[in-house]
């Protein structure tokens, strides 16, 4: 269970995407999700380079010199969390919006595997380059919480809580119906006299 520092770094988080505009916990969280991914990605590239270097091995880092996204082919180093987070915002947001997200929904070669299945639907829905930048920022406190708390489960203990912060919210009624819908059964109600 997270408490004290990172809890309110998460909670802040949270209130980000809640103020700007992201107010469905699910979209939240697979946001939060997708970013930490990205910023995953980077980590573990960089580690598998030191460690490369260190034991005298070539390393094939996935971020490379030229790499294609879609059509474009670009320098993979620009697709990094360590790069990228210290663009400015417009940059960083089309850079992530263009290049990384699309990267990342390809990233398994297979289309059949069960992870491009799930990254199919995928979608990048923060609006603003503005909220990137304070999402990103927040991401980089919170990964700093967490690097400083070994020997325990902290990236589990911090998925626990978002899940928690998912059922409090639908208890809350922080669900939002959509209008068509409810119109759709208002109409249906009233057609059979319900």
């Amino acid at each position: 269970m997270i408490t004290g520092t990172l809890k309110s770094k998460v909670d802040s988080l949270w209130e980000i995407f809640w103020t700007g505009g992201i107010t469905n916990p699910l979209d939240v969280i697979e946001q939060m999700t997708y970013l930490m991914f990205i910023r995953d990605l980077d980590d573990q590239d960089n580690l598998r380079a030191k460690e490369s270097e260190m034991l005298g091995l070539p390393f094939d880092s996935m971020f490379k010199d030229e790499l294609e996204v879609g059509e474009r082919v670009v320098d993979g180093k620009q697709l990094k969390w360590s790069v990228f987070h210290d663009f400015p915002a417009e940059l960083m947001y089309s850079t992530m919006q263009e290049l990384v997200f699309p990267f990342i929904k390809n990233l398994h070669g297979d289309k059949e595997s069960a992870y491009a299945k799930y990254m199919d639907d995928a979608i990048f829905k923060v609006p603003t380059p503005l909220m990137l930048t304070k999402v990103v920022d927040a991401l980089d406190e919170i990964y700093d919480i967490m690097s400083k708390e070994e020997g325990s489960d902290v990236r589990g203990d911090v998925y626990e809580y978002l899940l928690s912060k998912l059922a409090v919210s639908g208890v809350n009624g922080q669900f939002r119906t959509p209008r068509h819908i409810i119109r759709m059964m208002g109409s249906e109600s009233r057609r059979h006299n319900l």
